[in-house]
């Protein structure tokens, strides 16, 4: 996929991290905040801002790829602690997205 990302192009699963990683460095070099509007993704690059809607819900938010991951398959995306609670997931621990550029 690289950079290019068009509307829908990429909808799957999505989980969240923090717990253990908080503080730790991410891929990107900077500082991991599991309270920022972040995720991680396998190859956008980083500082790429994209849109992540709740295929479930509707409801959708914007974060910054500042990691590598998911490492599971059928997942597109890892989001942050604060990101999956903005979402409304956190507390299932994942759930169905469809990624954009934002």
């Amino acid at each position: 996929m690289g950079a290019a990302l068009a509307a829908g192009d990429q909808c799957g699963g999505a989980s969240w991290y923090g717990p253990g990683f908080h503080g730790k460095t991410a891929a990107s070099g900077e500082r991991f905040n599991e309270n920022a509007m972040t995720a991680a993704h396998r190859s956008l690059p980083f500082g790429t801002v994209v849109k992540v809607v709740d295929q479930r819900t509707g409801k959708s938010i914007t974060v910054k790829i500042n990691d590598r991951g998911p490492f599971h398959k059928g997942r597109i995306i890892d989001l942050s602690k604060a990101a999956a609670t903005a979402l409304g997931f956190r507390n299932a621990g994942t759930t169905k997205v469809c990624i954009d550029r934002a």
